[in-house]
C-alpha cells in the first residue's frame, strides 16, 4: 500500500501533518483514527460472519392439491337405473 510512496515520502507527510496539528493534537487524533478502525474492522467482521453462516431457509409453500370431483351427466344415470 506505502510501498509507492516510500520512506521519504512518510517523513515528509508526518512533518506536514505535525505542522498543521501541532503536537498536542497528534495523539488525540491518532486515538480517533484508531478508534475508527477498530469500529470499521468490527463492523466488517460482523457482515462477513453473517455471510458465511447460511440462514436457515423454509421449505416453500405448496398450494392445496385440489380434489377430483366426480360430475355424473343425465344419461349416465339414466343407464344406471335401467
Amino acid at each position: 500500500m506505502f510501498s509507492s510512496i516510500g520512506v521519504p515520502g512518510l517523513i515528509v507527510i508526518l512533518v506536514i501533518v505535525l505542522i498543521l496539528f501541532g503536537p498536542k493534537k497528534l495523539p488525540e487524533i491518532g486515538g480517533a483514527v484508531g478508534k475508527t478502525l477498530a469500529e470499521f474492522k468490527r463492523s466488517t467482521k460482523g457482515i462477513m460472519d453473517d455471510e458465511e453462516t447460511p440462514k436457515p431457509t423454509q421449505p416453500p409453500i405448496q398450494p392445496p392439491v385440489p380434489t377430483p370431483v366426480q360430475t355424473i351427466t343425465v344419461e349416465e344415470k339414466k343407464s344406471d337405473t335401467l
